[in-house]
Order: C-alpha cells, then sequence, then structure tokens
C-alpha cells in the first residue's frame, strides 16, 4: 500500500514536466551561458593584456579585423537560425497534417533541435557580446582594446555552429520518415510504461477493479476545465483524510474535464457520515494538474493513441497508406505487451492507519486494446493487409495475456473483427482465410504458437 513517502505528483513536478515538453528552456540556458562567457572572457583579455605580443594559436589581428569578424559570425548566425526554425515550422506542419498533430509534442522534445538551435542562438548572442568590447585607439583615448581570446573562442563556435547546421539537417532529413516518428513515439511511451510500472511495483498497487461507489456517494464538481495530466497525491490524501471522507476520481489520466461536471465521487467513511463537499471540490481543485493538451507523465494510453492516429490517418482516402498503417500497428502490438503486465492501472492511496482514502482511476488492458483495436478495425476493414495485420497482433497479444480478464478481452476483439470481416470479406481473403487466422488467435490464448505448413 502507498506510504506518505512515496505519494507522486506536485506543482514543481508539473513546471518540470512543462518545462521540458517546451522547445525554447535549452536555447534560453545557451543563451544566458553566451552572455557570461562572453563577459568573462573578455574580462580575462583585459586582465592578460596582451597588447602587440599575443600569444600563439590566438586571433592577432586589429580592432578593424576584430568587428569584421564578429560581425560577419553574428550576421550570418542569425539567418541560419532563422532558416532553421522555418525548417523546424515546416517539419511540424507536415507531421501535424499528415501523421497526427499530437506528434507535435514529441517534435518539440527533440533535444537534437533543442542543442542544434541553442548552439546557433548561443554563438550569436556571444559575438555581439563580444563585439561591444572591442576598441579602437581613437575611441578608447590612445589605447586600443582587441579580446583576443574572446574572438578566437568565437572563431571555435562559429565551427561548432557549422557542425551544428549539419546534424540539424540530417537529423530532419531522418525525423521526416514516418518509420523515425513512429520509433520515437514508441520509445517515448516505453519510458512512460516503465515508469509507470516502476511506481505501481514500488507502491506495491494491487490489481483489481476499484470498489464500486455506493449510493449514498455524492458527486464532486471540477472547478476548471483541460485533460487530465496528473494529481498531486499527497496534498489530495491529506485534505480527504483531514474530510474524514473516501473520494474516487473519476477521470482517467488524458480524459477531458469539464468546469461544472462531475469529476470524482466523494462518501464518507461511514453511513451517515457528513460530507464536506465544498471543502472536498476545493482540494480537487488545487491538487488536479490540468492541462489544454495531454501529457504521458502518468497516461499509459497516449503512445498508443498517437500510433493509432497515423494508422488511421494512413487509412483515410485522401493518403490510402495501408502499409504505414501495418507498420503503426506493429509497434501498437509491442505497447500492449507492456500493458498485459496488469489487468488495471489504478492507483489506490491510504492513509495512515491503512484506510483507502483516495481511488485514482486510470486505464485497465481491455480499454486499452479497444483503443488500439476498433477504430483502425473500422477504417481498415477492407484492406486485406490491415485485416491481417490486426489478426496477427491479436495472436500476438493473446500469447502474452496473462490473465483470464486478459484473454477474454483478446477473444472480444477478435470476435468484433471476424464478424465485420465475414460480412463483407476484404478482397484476397476468402473466409477461410480469415477463420485460420481467427484460430490462431484461439491457439495462442492457448500458449500454442501455429506452425507453418510448409
Amino acid at each position: 500500500m502507498t506510504s506518505s513517502a512515496q505519494l507522486r505528483g506536485g506543482r514543481l513536478q508539473a513546471v518540470w514536466n512543462s518545462a521540458t515538453g517546451a522547445l525554447w528552456p535549452l536555447p534560453a540556458v545557451a543563451i544566458v551561458l553566451a552572455v557570461g562567457l562572453g563577459i568573462g572572457l573578455t574580462e580575462l583579455d583585459r586582465a592578460l593584456a596582451f597588447g602587440d605580443n599575443p600569444i600563439r594559436w590566438v586571433f592577432t589581428g586589429g580592432p578593424s579585423a576584430a568587428r569584421t569578424i564578429l560581425s560577419a559570425i553574428a550576421s550570418s548566425l542569425i539567418s541560419v537560425t532563422t532558416l532553421l526554425f522555418s525548417l523546424t515550422i515546416v517539419t511540424l506542419q507536415l507531421a501535424s497534417s499528415q501523421y497526427s498533430p499530437r506528434l507535435l509534442q514529441t517534435f518539440v522534445r527533440d533535444r537534437v533541435v533543442q542543442t542544434c538551435l541553442g548552439v546557433l542562438l548561443g554563438t550569436f548572442v556571444y559575438a555581439l557580446v563580444v563585439l561591444r568590447s572591442v576598441r579602437s585607439a581613437d575611441e578608447a583615448e590612445g589605447s586600443s582594446f582587441v579580446p583576443r581570446i574572446s574572438v578566437t573562442v568565437a572563431f571555435l563556435l562559429l565551427l561548432g555552429s557549422v557542425a551544428a547546421l549539419v546534424t540539424f539537417l540530417s537529423h530532419q532529413t531522418r525525423q521526416l520518415r514516418v518509420e523515425t516518428m513512429m520509433r520515437d513515439v514508441h520509445a517515448e511511451s516505453s519510458r512512460t510504461w516503465a515508469r509507470i510500472s516502476r511506481q505501481q511495483e514500488e507502491d506495491e498497487q494491487v490489481d483489481r477493479p476499484l470498489p464500486a461507489v455506493p449510493a449514498t456517494a455524492r458527486p464532486l464538481c471540477a472547478r476548471d476545465s483541460g485533460f487530465l495530466v496528473q494529481v498531486s497525491e499527497k496534498p489530495l490524501l491529506e485534505a480527504v483524510s483531514r474530510c474524514g471522507a473516501i473520494v474516487r476520481l473519476e477521470r482517467r489520466p488524458g480524459d477531458q474535464v469539464i468546469a461544472g461536471a462531475p469529476l470524482a465521487w466523494g462518501w464518507g467513511l461511514r453511513p451517515g457520515d457528513d460530507l464536506r463537499a465544498g471543502d472536498l471540490e476545493k482540494a480537487l481543485h488545487g491538487s488536479v494538474d490540468l492541462g489544454y493538451e495531454r501529457a504521458d507523465v502518468i497516461d499509459p494510453s497516449y503512445g498508443l493513441r498517437k500510433l493509432v492516429d497515423i494508422a488511421a490517418r494512413a487509412l483515410s482516402p485522401g493518403i490510402n497508406d495501408p502499409t504505414t498503417a501495418t507498420h503503426a500497428l506493429a509497434h501498437v502490438s509491442a505497447l500492449l505487451g507492456r500493458a498485459a503486465e496488469r489487468d488495471a492501472w489504478h492507483r489506490r492511496l491510504a492513509d495512515e492507519s491503512g484506510v483507502e482514502r483516495v481511488l485514482l482511476r486510470s486505464w485497465t488492458f481491455a480499454e486499452l486494446l479497444d483503443l488500439a483495436v476498433t477504430q483502425v478495425r473500422n477504417y481498415g476493414r477492407e484492406d486485406p493487409l490491415v485485416v491481417d495485420r490486426l489478426l496477427t497482433m491479436l495472436a500476438e497479444v493473446a500469447w502474452r495475456a496473462r490473465t483470464p480478464t486478459q484473454q477474454e478481452a483478446v477473444r472480444q476483439q477478435r470476435d468484433a473483427l471476424v464478424e465485420m470481416s465475414l460480412a463483407s470479406p476484404p478482397a484476397g481473403l476468402a473466409p477461410e482465410d480469415i477463420r485460420r487466422r481467427a484460430d490462431a488467435v484461439d491457439d495462442a490464448l492457448a500458449r500454442r504458437w501455429t506452425r507453418p505448413s510448409s
């Protein structure tokens, strides 16, 4: 059972998640470092005061040459940075329109893009900071100043910027491939699954359905709207315990929450206890983190949603790319293997006496399987390649199903797919082909993998 030291969530974590999911933090840090480096190296140049006898391997030109080099670096890099921003926007637009708008988060989090932009912007700012310190003799009352070490570092940063530009162009070329996008979504979702699985194991969460809501329970309404991102567990548990109540959150991670609509149910620990609904709604408002878009912090379904979006978009008449859809289903099948670790991913938070006070509803295996199959089944039911891959995926999931609940969920999806396919068989697939592939799902459920006939 969850101890107070193990409770997750909090405003600081929400801020951290927002920062790591944005494009600007790393370039902003690079700009600050560039300003500090430019000022620090300039002061070092003043302290060393090389004059007309500079050390070897540093810039040896005069004020005019220094200004020319620094001005050329600054002007060229701001143009290149503008080009990179334009290419990034084009990539985001293509990914959004061609595959899924939800892929934009994956692109924005790309550390290669952030690092390249940071190097270019940092070098640009550094050149401007150093440029302001260059003085000719007539400007400095007979004493010129050339920050030789600083100009040399600017030249080295320029070489690094050229490397960053080449790296960016090569990286973006790979990123435009749909296989790379699906790989990134798969890796991102795998990290989410690993984090959630580790959390469930550390907190010793039981794998069973949440208790039913009693007839005496009252609905607790949300005060804001948005997608449920995460819950600050410790503050919510403390508030519910003070109210002497039990609260069951009715929205799952990734679900939409509407202001004024029920978000949770609350009831007293004993029948007849006075329920402080106002205090509970206030606690929910302060502990539930809502966002204007979904996030994968504690949402095990978000990666599946992105991959299903890619498959559904690929099956649209305007694109008509069933091969991409089948590739997406391969990634979906791999993620469903992680989902099969448990029947349900709910969380239970208990107070110090061991009484379960907060019940956090999450996704079940059956719901995740339905998310993965239903939409693709409806859109690709006339394509033999998609139907065949769906039945193969169900066999793969059946092989990894561990409990009767999971096996029953697989059977239901198999029956729905077979019924739809037999009613209108895809071109190239005879009814007996569909039944044979359906039998392979039954074999996998019985821990028998169908042997090849030849």
